[in-house]
C-alpha cells in the first residue's frame, strides 16, 4: 500500500480514573490523541504507511505528543513546530443513563494559530496515495481552514484520492468563520465523505426526506439516509462513495453499531454489533475511519468487504482505553468472521 496522511490537531486528554466525575478527581490518565492522529495509528496498526501532519510547540508537551505517534508507528518528519501549547481537553467518562462530558480547553493552541504558507504541502504529498482531514480542523480557527483549503487543493492538483469525516462539533467554530461556506469548498474536493445527519445538516442544510430521524427506530435509520447520500452526491459530484455510521444508544454503556455506504448506485449495509459494555467510545469514528480507509486500499473493488472491515474494527475500539484504535488487521478479520466469543488466544 501507498502512504497516508492525515492533518489536523492532536491533544492532551486528561481523564478521571474508571468512571470517575471530574468533581471526585484528585488526578487525571493522560493520553494523546485527536480526530485525525487517531485515523493515522489505526493504519499504522494495519500496516499502512502513514504521516500525520500538525503543528505543535517546541516543548516538552508537544515533545511526549510526538513520542506518541513515533510509538505507534506515525510518520512525523512533515510536522512544523512553533506556539506555545498543546490543545487539552477533559474527558468524563460515562455509564449506563449518565453520558460522558467533555470540556475543551484548545483556545490559542500551537495549530490554532497556524497560516496558510506554513507547510509544504507539494512535499507532504509526494509519493502519497490517499489524504485525510476532518470538519474539526476547520472549526479551530481560520487559520487552520485556510491551511486546510490548501492541503486540499493541492492534493487534488497531485492526483491523491481526498476523504472526510464532517464532523461537526457544536462546541467549536467560535471564531466567527462561516461555517457552511468553509466546509462546502472544503468538501468539494473530496473523494470519500463520512458523515451522518447532523452533520449533513449542521453544515449544508441537508436533511432525510419523507421521514424525522428523531422520532424514527435505529432500524430505519439506515433507509433514511439514503436521502441524505443522494443530497450530498448531487451537491459534491466529485464525491464517489458517502457513507455513515449507524449507533443506537441504549445507554451510555450499550450501543448497536452498524454502517452503511453508498456508491451512487448500490447502498451497502454491515452487520449490527451489540456493544454491550463499552469500555470508551471517545475515537469510535475514528477508528471506523481508519478501518474504511485500510478497507477501501485494500479491497477496491468490495465496498462491503471494505465497510464490513470498517464497522468491525470500530467495535472492536468500543473495548479499549484511550483516544486510539490498537488492534491488528487479525483481530478485525477475527471479528468480521463471526467470532465475538472474546474467548483467550493461547
Amino acid at each position: 500500500m501507498k502512504k497516508v496522511v492525515t492533518f489536523g490537531e492532536i491533544m492532551l486528554r486528561l481523564s478521571p480514573p474508571g468512571f470517575l466525575r471530574f468533581s471526585q478527581a484528585n488526578s487525571f490518565d493522560v493520553v494523546y490523541g485527536g480526530g485525525e492522529s487517531n485515523v493515522a495509528v489505526s493504519l499504522a496498526n494495519y500496516g499502512v504507511p502513514v504521516d500525520f501532519v500538525t503543528r505543535l510547540p517546541k516543548n516538552d508537551i508537544g515533545e511526549y505528543a510526538l513520542m506518541e505517534m513515533r510509538k505507534r508507528g506515525v510518520g512525523t518528519e512533515k510536522i512544523i513546530y512553533g506556539g506555545n501549547r498543546l490543545g487539552i481537553y477533559f474527558l468524563e467518562t460515562g455509564a449506563v443513563s449518565r453520558g460522558s462530558k467533555v470540556v475543551y480547553d484548545r483556545a490559542h493552541s500551537a495549530i490554532a494559530e497556524i497560516e496558510k504558507g506554513m507547510i509544504d504541502w507539494k512535499s507532504v504529498f509526494k509519493d502519497v496515495e490517499w489524504f485525510h482531514w476532518t470538519g474539526i480542523t476547520p472549526a479551530i480557527s481560520q487559520g487552520a481552514a485556510d491551511a486546510c483549503l490548501e492541503a486540499v487543493k493541492t492534493a487534488s492538483n497531485m492526483g491523491v484520492t481526498i476523504s472526510t469525516d464532517l464532523n461537526y462539533r457544536a462546541k467549536l467554530w467560535k471564531y466567527g468563520g462561516d461555517r457552511e461556506t468553509i466546509m462546502t469548498e472544503l468538501t468539494s474536493y473530496c473523494d470519500i465523505v463520512l458523515g451522518n445527519e447532523e452533520d449533513a445538516e449542521k453544515h449544508f442544510g441537508i436533511k432525510p426526506e419523507g421521514l424525522d430521524i428523531t422520532t424514527q427506530g435505529e432500524h430505519v435509520k439506515a433507509e433514511a439516509f439514503l436521502s441524505v447520500c443522494k443530497q450530498m452526491m448531487q451537491k459534491f459530484p466529485k464525491a464517489k462513495k458517502v457513507i455513515t455510521t449507524l449507533r443506537g444508544s441504549i445507554s451510555a454503556s450499550h450501543n448497536t453499531w452498524a454502517g452503511v455506504l453508498y456508491d451512487g448506485k448500490t447502498m451497502y449495509k454491515s452487520p449490527e454489533y451489540q456493544i454491550t459494555h463499552i469500555v470508551d467510545r471517545v475515537g469510535g469514528g475514528d477508528s471506523f475511519m481508519g478501518g474504511l480507509i485500510y478497507g477501501l486500499m485494500k479491497y477496491p473493488e468490495d465496498d462491503q468487504n471494505a465497510l464490513n472491515f470498517a464497522v468491525a474494527a470500530s467495535c472492536l475500539k468500543h473495548t479499549i482505553k484511550g483516544d486510539a484504535n490498537l488492534v491488528t488487521v487479525a483481530e478485525v478479520e477475527k471479528l468480521m468472521s463471526g467470532d465475538a466469543s472474546g474467548r483467550v488466544a493461547r
